[in-house]
C-alpha cells in the first residue's frame, strides 16, 4: 500500500469510501453487514488506514455500520471520516443535534477528519451564514479534541469553493472534490485542483471513476489503453491519472463488493503516474465520450448580450450537459435550486436571438425546453 504524509501522521493513498456498499435485495439502507465486515477485513490486512462515511449514507445507515465494524479493531489502527450534511439546508440550524449524534451512530469519543458536506451553489450562503454557528461550533470540537482535523468537500464551481475559502480557508486543512479524467476539463476539475494548491491545501479525491463509468469503456478504448500498458486494467488507468496529479494525498473508492477493493488494493500497490502520451490518450477518450452527449458550448457569451431575460445561457447549458452526460443526478437540480425562478431554463422564452450569435450553432432554445423536461 502507498502512503502520503498528511501533517504528522501517514494516511493510505486509497481510501474506503462507504457510499456504495454492498446491500441486500438492492435496497440502499439494508446494508450486507457481513460483505462488509469482510471488505473491512481485508482494507485492514492490505494496509488500508482510512475510512470514509456520512450522515446520509445508505439512507443514514452507513455510519452505524462501519462504527459497528470499525469497533473490532484498536482505534489507533484507522481513521474514521465523517461530514456535516449540510447538502439539506433544514440540517443548519442543528450542528450540535447532528454532531452528538453522528458520535454515538460511529461509536467513536472523536472523528479523525470531520467535513463540511458538499459546499455547493444551494448551501453556500447558509454556510457562511453566522447565525447557524456551524463554523465556530466545529471549530470548537476541534480544539476539543473531539475532531482532529477539519476540512470540507465541495461539488459547486471554482467561485463557490473560493469564497468558501475567503471565509475559512485559515482553518481548512483539506478539501475533498470530485475529479477524474473525465471531470479534469468537464467539472473544471483541473481549476479546482489549481485553486487548492494555492491555498496550500491538500486534495482528497471523491469519484475517481465516476461512478463506475470510468471502470467499463468500449472496446475500441480498452483496445488503446491495452497497447499501451498490457497489463493494466481499465479502472487502474483512473487511478494513474489521479497518481499523476500534484497535490493529491487520498483517493476514496465506494467500492460495492471484495473483488473490486482486492483490485484497487492491487492498483496501489505502487505509483505508476502517467506519461505524456497516455495522458493524451486518456484526454481523447474522455473527449469522445463527451461528444455524444455534450453540447459544444465555449462559454463565448455572446448569447447572453442578446437574451432579453438575461439569463446566463453558458451556466445552464454547462449544468444541462453535466445532467445529460449523467443521465439524472443531483447536481444540476442543486445548482438550479440557488437561482432565482427567472434566471432558470424554464424563464427561455424561445426567441432565439442567442442562437443567431452562437459560433457553434447550438440549438439553445431547445436545449432549455429539454432541460426543463428532464428535470420534470
Amino acid at each position: 500500500m502507498i502512503y502520503k504524509k498528511f501533517q504528522d501522521v501517514k494516511l493510505s493513498a486509497l481510501g474506503l469510501g462507504a457510499m456504495r456498499l454492498p446491500v441486500i435485495d438492492g435496497d440502499d439502507a439494508k446494508i450486507d453487514e457481513r460483505a462488509v465486515e469482510k471488505m473491512v477485513a481485508c482494507a485492514m490486512e492490505q494496509g488500508i488506514n482510512y475510512y470514509d462515511t456520512a450522515w446520509g449514507y445508505h439512507g443514514g445507515c452507513s455510519e452505524v455500520v462501519m462504527g459497528k465494524i470499525l469497533q473490532q479493531y484498536p482505534r489507533e489502527n484507522y481513521y474514521l471520516a465523517t461530514k456535516f450534511p449540510g447538502y439539506d439546508l433544514t440540517n443548519m440550524d442543528k450542528v450540535e443535534t447532528i454532531f452528538e449524534e453522528q458520535l454515538k451512530k460511529c461509536n467513536v469519543e472523536y472523528f479523525d477528519f470531520y467535513l463540511f458536506h458538499n459546499v455547493c451553489e444551494m448551501n453556500i450562503d447558509a454556510y457562511l451564514d453566522e447565525k447557524y454557528g456551524i463554523y465556530v461550533y466545529l471549530l470548537k470540537q476541534k480544539e476539543n479534541g473531539r475532531i482532529r482535523h477539519l476540512g470540507f468537500s465541495a461539488h459547486g464551481s471554482c467561485e463557490v469553493i473560493r469564497r468558501f475559502l475567503e471565509a475559512y480557508g485559515e482553518k481548512m486543512e483539506f478539501c475533498q472534490i470530485q475529479l477524474n479524467y473525465l471531470d479534469w476539463t468537464f467539472q473544471q476539475g483541473k481549476e479546482k485542483v489549481e485553486l487548492l494548491q494555492e491555498y496550500g491545501i491538500p486534495i482528497w479525491v471523491m469519484e475517481p471513476l465516476r461512478g463506475g463509468r470510468l471502470a467499463a469503456l468500449p472496446e475500441k478504448e480498452k483496445e488503446a489503453l491495452h497497447a499501451l500498458r498490457p497489463m493494466e486494467k481499465v479502472p487502474a488507468w483512473a487511478f494513474r491519472f489521479l497518481q499523476s496529479v500534484e497535490g493529491i494525498t487520498v483517493i476514496l473508492s465506494g467500492m460495492s463488493d471484495l473483488s473490486q477493493l482486492q483490485e484497487n488494493i492491487k492498483t496501489f500497490e505502487e505509483e505508476k503516474p502517467l506519461q505524456e502520451r497516455e495522458r493524451e490518450v486518456l484526454s481523447g477518450i474522455a473527449a469522445g465520450m463527451l461528444e455524444k452527449k455534450v453540447l459544444p458550448c465555449t462559454a463565448c457569451r455572446y448569447c447572453t448580450s442578446h437574451c432579453p431575460q438575461e439569463l446566463d445561457i453558458p451556466s445552464l447549458l454547462a449544468l444541462y450537459n453535466e445532467h445529460c452526460f449523467t443521465e439524472g443526478g443531483f447536481l444540476a437540480p442543486m445548482a438550479l435550486s440557488a437561482l432565482a425562478k427567472e434566471k432558470q431554463p424554464m424563464s427561455c422564452v424561445a426567441c432565439r436571438s442567442c442562437e443567431a450569435v452562437c459560433p457553434q450553432q447550438i440549438k439553445i432554445a431547445d436545449a432549455m425546453a429539454d432541460f426543463v423536461k428532464k428535470l420534470g
